[in-house]
Order: structure tokens, then sequence, then C-alpha cells
């Protein structure tokens, strides 16, 4: 076992007889939008999302269902592994099967298995002082999602952030690897601060972050001004808030967005100063955004700064 559950990874990673290692990973959950379709291709590209965040290449996935067939036509879970399908085969990923079962609650996700190069394997626990770090997906997605709940978002601010949930992060895991890629992980349910927080507790750094060009999406930091926010957000404040050092006042509603939970977030990536350039230009080239947020620094009294 290269990677085990020990470092709170994002997924296990165990070495073959032949020099070959797999990446292996479970994830599901509830939904987040109404759409069934989109449910699924958002839970598809979130089980997905811990493959990438290790550096590794999917090539097989197993669905996993909870269903509550005395309360939904069948044709839902149809949709909803429609959707799963639609995205895994976007991945070039078959899905294979899977297994459900009879629930009170909905459920979806994948099982996926992936193959790395032993050497090229990345965890959570690589980020060096002076290191630059980058995400790919801006923040505010479970805010926006509970926003959703409230019917507080238009058709098409509903589609906005499906889109953000439902992209792969593929590009941005290919762009690191050639980049010389030292740390990363993927932004959920932990949110920033949380993920952030691992990655520089496991490397014995501490990482110094600008709240002011983090990424949010439209419309989150308003909503968070006003009280709309999932529960989880309150949770990780109060879990994690305790080992970060901010002079930046406590009730600032852009702030709270680094504690939002989110699902299907995008890749938090610690590279040597020298990567930039090429994880930029490979990014620009596939169209995919990404932001320097910022830095990896020599261990201080906190793990976690944010200016």
């Amino acid at each position: 076992m290269l990677v085990s559950a020990s470092t709170a990874d994002d997924a296990g990673v165990y070495l073959m007889d032949d020099g070959r290692a797999i990446v292996f990973t479970l994830d599901f959950f509830t939904p987040v939008v109404d759409d069934p379709c989109d449910f699924g291709r958002i839970a598809a590209a979130n089980s997905l999302s811990d493959v990438y965040a290790m550096g590794g290449t999917p090539i097989v996935a197993l669905n996993i269902a909870c269903f509550p067939e005395n309360e939904l036509p069948a044709r839902v879970l149809g949709e909803i592994l429609a959707g799963g399908q639609e995205k895994a085969m976007e991945a070039g990923v078959p899905t294979i099967g899977g297994h459900s079962v009879s629930d009170r609650e909905l459920k979806y996700g994948l099982a996926v298995v992936g193959t790395i190069a032993p050497e090229n394997v990345v965890t959570n626990t690589g980020a060096r002082p002076g290191d630059v770090i980058v995400l790919t997906k801006p923040l505010g997605i479970g805010i926006l999602t509970t926003a959703i709940k409230y019917e507080r978002l238009s058709a098409d601010e509903i589609t906005s952030v499906t889109d953000v949930m439902a992209s792969l992060n593929r590009v941005a895991s290919e762009a690191m690897l050639k980049a010389g890629v030292h740390s990363a992980t993927d932004i959920t349910g932990f949110g920033l601060a949380g993920h952030a927080l691992e990655m520089a507790e496991g490397s014995g750094v501490t990482l110094e972050l600008s709240l002011a060009d983090i990424p949010v999406l439209d419309g989150a930091e308003e909503f968070a001004a006003t009280g709309i926010a999932p529960g989880g957000l309150g949770t990780n404040r109060h879990y994690f808030g305790r080992r970060v050092e901010t002079s930046i006042r406590e009730g600032d509603a852009r702030l709270s967005l680094v504690y939002d939970p989110q699902t299907s977030g995008g890749l938090f990536i610690a590279l040597p100063e020298d990567g930039i350039e090429p994880f930029g230009q490979a990014m620009l080239k596939a169209g995919v955004d990404w932001w320097t947020i910022g830095r990896a620094v020599s261990a201080g009294e906190l793990p976690l700064v944010i200016l």
C-alpha cells in the first residue's frame, strides 16, 4: 500500500507485482440539484476527481445507488445512471454495472479504479516552502446549492453552478503532472480551509492564502451575507477555524467562503515556481480556468494563514 487512509488523502494507491500501481476510491452522496441526470453527472465527476487529484488515470467504474423505490419512479434512477454514464464516458471510463439497495434517502456515486506510475503518485503531503498554490474551480458551491433548495436561483444560475460541479478535473491533473507538481488535493466537504490544513499539516509547512485572490462563484458571497449557507459551513468553521490565522473579521462574508463545503470542487495544487508557466500554458490551451491564490512557506505558529 503506497497511500492509505493514514494521511487522509483523496484515494488509496496499491503497488502491483509488475511495478504498476492502481488508484482506487469510492464516493456517493444525496442530490444537490433537482434534475436526476445532472445529479448523476455531478456525482460521477466528483467520484472521478479523487483519482485525478492523485495524478492517476481512471480506467473503470462501478455504480453505487441507494434508491427509495416506493417513493420515486424507476425512471428517475435510470436518468441518474444515464447522467453518471455520460460523465464517465467523457472521462473515457466504462461503467461495468454496480449495486443498488432500497433506501429511504436517494444517494448515488461511483467506485473508481485508476492506474498510475508509482513515481508519479501525488499526495496531499508533499508541499514545500516556496511552492505556489493554485486553485482550479471557484468556491461557493455549497452556498449556491443551498440557495437552490430555497428556490433563490434562476434556471440560468442553476445551470451555471451545475456546469461547474459537473466539469472534470482531468485537464488540471494532466497539467500539474507536466508542471512537476509537489502536492495536490481536491476541494470537497471540508471546504478550502479543511483541505488546505490537511496539506499544510501533512507537509510540515504553512500555507499563506490571499482571500482577495480566491475565486468565488457569482452570488455566493451575497447569499452568505444573508445567512443562506449549508450546515457544513458552520461545522467546518468551528472545527478548522482555530488552526487558521487571519486578521479579517470573523463576520466577513467572503471569509466564510473558505469554509463552504464544496461538491465536486476544483484541485488545490502546490507547484514549484518554475512549474507555473507550463501549467498555465496547458490550462490555457484547454480553455480551463485557474487562479494563483497563495504560497507555501516554512512552518509558522499556525498551518494556514488567510491574508
